[in-house]
């Protein structure tokens, strides 16, 4: 190698490096990733579920409302719908999109609680037998010995 390729001055590696490639390596990163990209998965199916069957439900129940079009309008002229709301440039507060939101986090929360409890019981390992207790000391012992002669005078 030429002496013009060689740098003047060492290059020297941080020590984070290694400790990241240590983390990137481990089994349970990995086991990550695939959760996250699971759970995105699980996300849009629980958003269809909401947004197409239990919020109609819901707002069949509370005599039709549809809870994305719920709005308040803070600046702006009036308007019917969160759409041509947001078209006209109106300054809005979302609280039928928030409560979607909330909907889908609780629904959510609720099917990996499910998820997470029957995972737990059907990998449940059985408890320790209770271990049987220690022999007595030397000083245990002769104590017992002790007593026991006092009890026989």
């Amino acid at each position: 190698m030429s002496d013009l390729l060689k740098p003047k001055l060492p290059l020297n590696k941080p020590g984070w490096i290694d400790d990241f490639k240590a983390f990137i390596m481990r089994g349970n990163v990995v086991d990550l990733a695939v959760g996250v990209v699971i759970g995105a998965a699980f996300t849009g199916i629980v958003g269809s579920l909401v947004k197409d069957i239990i919020t109609p439900v819901i707002g069949l129940a509370t005599g039709g409302v549809d809870f994305s079009n719920l709005f308040i309008i803070l600046k702006g002229a009036p308007a019917t719908t969160l759409a041509a709301a947001q078209k006209a440039g109106d300054v809005t507060i979302n609280y039928g999109v928030f409560l979607n939101a909330v909907f889908n986090f609780l629904i959510v929360a609720f099917a990996i609680f499910w998820m997470v409890r029957l995972i737990s019981k059907l990998y449940k390992t059985p408890a320790p037998a209770p271990a049987a207790p220690p022999p007595p000391t030397p000083t245990e012992s002769l104590l017992g010995e002790i007593r026991d002669l006092l009890k026989s005078k």
